[in-house]
């Protein structure tokens, strides 16, 4: 008993005595701590810290607040946006031909461009008080989405300077100089942007960039002022070759110290005229084919005045910090808009395809095997709009939340790869054989562009989302950081001492949460909603704990060989990913009422989530590189085993059903979907057929059963079928002709685009 008592004085004085805490306990681990989290670069500092954490945050800590959650507002339309939509989109929509757009013209018609200059499409982000449109981010995205569904090569048109680029850069950092000369150009269409940070050997790394600044003397409308000489060499830049106006990134050096004593001034961004002397706008380039603008850009010893540089002298060197931010807004926008209109344009044309096309007397939506494709389709678009609308809400929140657009830039492109994969499956010959009826081969074509743009993918997941979700959303590790890299040894371990005792606790608390819940599965969780999304709640926040109890243990053990462990880490990053995935699936299904409808394909993407989470989680402790630390870890999170699942065949097939006819919640999965008028249009076409065979159904089941009772012929041309059952009396010569209609459609819908020999 005196033992034990001399032990908790013991650790009483220990602990609770800051300067005997510090000697014997902060000052030795503070040490390790330095050794094994190497400190950070200026770059990855400025990435560390750029942007805002939101719901990322609840979700890596291990206590998401689902009602917080729940109390984000609804993104929805202003009435300005709205009409914007019925009437300034629809006429675009109505202007488009893809198919002479990519294969033929290979640029937008004159007047297309015209068009988008006059009614404010490149003018989206910009304010009313500058002449632009103000929209919000959620409009933004939904009208990028539905240009998308009709003509990608006009979507990336009109995301891109809606997106990172000067106008977005002088609205955040511009001068009111800068901003009152260039917003209203921008604004209406007589100056077009392009923003040029991407070369031959930077990419992904744009901290890398080669191309340069150098403050010197130079001579600018006649006179002698202190400025830049520029040399840069850019690739891969979209709308390059009709640009006006170039937003540049380079590095910037002050050799002779004209602004100060520091050289090497860092990354800086500067906004330059087309027509300068010097800037030249080289060859195009042909993306997978594709007709949007894109090309090069070059300059050797091209001198500008400092006043050039977005925000003035004062922003220079700042411009990593100003692209990082802007890029994680652009990034949760554009190509989340993209990826969902691929699955609107999926769904409601697979759905349509799948019943119209026949084989052994059935449509080919009757098959499992096709069903277990399409349901794919069905589920991951729901989830693909529930994230668009989520992501684009917190930034319209004014949040860059980087962490977030980084998730829905990685997983929304990878799931509208999947789509139209499984599309293209099931069309077949339909999908493969290009021409103007093809509605999925332009897409098919365009999905690596955004694989590989703002972020290629595998950077994405491997790098970006635990790397920076790590030190962003843990509540302790990026302070903790800074403490190490602090210049003031003792002042650093101060702040480090504050922070360990805290994050010991979160640890420990972790620790047992994990083990309680997976002892109980869970069941002792609250959820904030009833019914049958309740039990997904529960184990959303019992993985959210699973997740930052790992995230500790990873960081502690590994320490800066984590950042190279990237399949551990990008594992990590995946449960992380799922996580948010499934709560824009719950909150999408809550702001729209909790339909009924919507259920199968709520439990599609959140059993998927699910499994995709007890996958990721496998796999680390698989490779984790401590197999005891990998076992316990194991245990204590799982001690019954990773029991998810998969979506049951049930689910599937209650969403192909959905999808399969004509109905509320197949005209509301698929809002975003063009369909164009009449029969000349190939979704028209096929939407048209699929209608009229709907509406025959009484008919066309009256033939199979007169075909079954030996009254008519069996397995002949569905033309003759319809003749003899109106000569048998079987349907009325009124409904012959209707089915003889819709048969025409039926053939014309499934046919493919052939040319005379030469045409091509």
């Amino acid at each position: 008993m005196n033992l034990l008592l001399i032990l908790i004085i013991t650790l009483a004085v220990l602990l609770g005595v800051p300067p005997i805490r510090r000697a014997l306990i902060s000052a030795p681990i503070f040490k390790v701590f330095k050794k094994i989290l190497p400190p950070l670069s200026e770059t990855e500092q400025q990435a560390m810290e750029a942007g805002d954490v939101w719901w990322d945050g609840d979700l890596f800590q291990g206590k998401p607040d689902w009602q917080k959650m729940h109390q984000y507002p609804k993104p929805k339309l202003s009435e300005d946006e709205q009409a914007f939509m019925d009437e300034q989109v629809e006429t675009l929509l109505a202007m488009l031909d893809d198919y002479d757009i990519v294969q033929k013209k290979r640029d937008l018609p004159e007047k297309v461009w015209d068009y988008l200059k006059q009614e404010g499409f490149f003018a989206m982000i910009i304010p009313k008080s500058y002449g632009g449109r103000g929209f919000s981010a959620i409009a933004n995205s939904t009208i990028v989405s539905r240009i998308a569904s009709r003509s990608l090569t006009a979507a990336v048109t009109v995301m891109v300077p809606n997106s990172l680029g000067p106008g977005e850069l002088l609205m955040h950092y511009g001068t009111d100089q800068q901003k009152d000369y260039w917003l209203p150009r921008l604004a209406d269409g007589r100056d077009v942007p392009c923003f040029a940070l991407t070369g031959p050997e930077a990419g992904s790394d744009a901290g890398g960039i080669p191309d340069t600044g150098v403050i010197c003397r130079g001579e600018f409308e006649g006179k002698e002022v202190v400025g830049i000489r520029l040399n840069w060499d850019k690739r891969y830049i979209t709308l390059s070759p009709v640009a006006t106006v170039l937003g540049l990134a380079f590095k910037m050096f002050d050799p002779d110290g004209l602004l100060g004593d520091k050289k090497d001034i860092g990354i800086t961004c500067a906004l330059i005229p087309t027509s300068h002397p010097g800037v030249e706008i080289g060859d195009r380039h042909f993306p997978m084919g594709m007709a949007f603008m894109n090309g090069t850009t070059y300059g050797k010893d091209v001198f500008i005045p400092l006043d050039w540089i977005i925000g003035g002298p004062d922003y220079a060197g700042r411009g990593w910090r100003m692209l990082v931010e802007c890029l994680s807004a652009g990034r949760g926008i554009s190509l989340p808009a993209l990826a969902t209109a691929t699955g609107h344009l999926a769904s409601r044309m697979t759905g349509a395809y799948s019943y119209v096309r026949q084989q052994f007397g059935l449509s080919i939506g009757k098959f499992e095997g096709v069903q277990e494709a399409f349901a794919r389709i069905g589920g991951l678009t729901y989830g693909l709009e529930a994230m668009r609308v989520m992501t684009a809400g917190a930034i319209d929140l004014k949040l860059s939340p980087g962490v977030v657009t980084a998730i829905a830039k990685y997983h929304m492109t990878e799931m509208s790869r999947t789509i139209l994969n499984d599309a293209f499956d099931i069309h077949a010959g339909r999908a493969i054989q290009l021409g103007p009826k093809n509605y999925l081969a332009h897409g098919y074509m365009g999905v690596p562009i955004s694989i590989t743009v703002e972020g290629a993918n595998i950077l994405t997941r491997n790098l970006m989302i635990f790397g920076q979700g790590a030190t962003r959303c843990h509540p302790y590790v990026l302070a903790e950081l800074q403490a190490a890299a602090n210049p003031d040894a003792n002042e650093g371990l101060q702040q480090f001492d504050g922070l360990l005792l805290r994050h010991v606790g979160f640890a420990l608390g972790n620790t047992f949460s994990c083990l309680w819940q997976g002892l109980t599965a869970a069941a002792f969780n609250k959820s904030p909603m009833a019914g049958e999304t309740a039990r997904y709640y529960k184990q959303l926040s019992r993985m959210s704990r699973a997740l930052a109890l790992t995230a500790d243990i990873s960081m502690l053990m590994l320490g800066g060989d984590l950042k190279r462990k990237e399949m551990l880490s990008a594992r990590l990053g995946d449960v992380l990913s799922h996580l948010y995935m499934a709560s824009a699936v719950l909150k999408f299904y809550e702001d729209n009422g909790r339909q009924q409808a919507d259920l199968p394909f709520v439990h599609y993407n959140l059993q998927r989530s699910l499994a995709e989470i007890g996958r990721a989680f496998d796999g680390f402790f698989a490779n984790f590189p401590s197999r005891v630390v990998a076992v316990l870890l194991k245990r204590l999170i799982f001690p019954f085993g990773i029991g998810y699942k998969m979506p049951a065949d049930d689910i599937c097939m209650d969403i192909c059903d959905a999808l399969s006819k004509p109905g509320v919640i197949r005209d509301r999965l698929t809002h975003l979907c063009y369909i164009g008028e009449g029969e000349q249009d190939p979704t028209g076409l096929m939407e048209q057929a699929f209608i009229e065979m709907h509406q025959a159904q009484p008919q066309l089941k009256a033939i199979l059963l007169a075909q079954r009772d030996g009254k008519i012929s069996r397995k002949v041309p569905m033309e003759q079928a319809i003749t003899e059952a109106e000569a048998a009396g079987i349907v009325t010569s009124e409904q012959a002709e209707q089915l003889h209609h819709m048969n025409k459609l039926r053939f014309e819908a499934i046919s493919v685009d052939s040319f005379k020999p030469g045409e091509l």
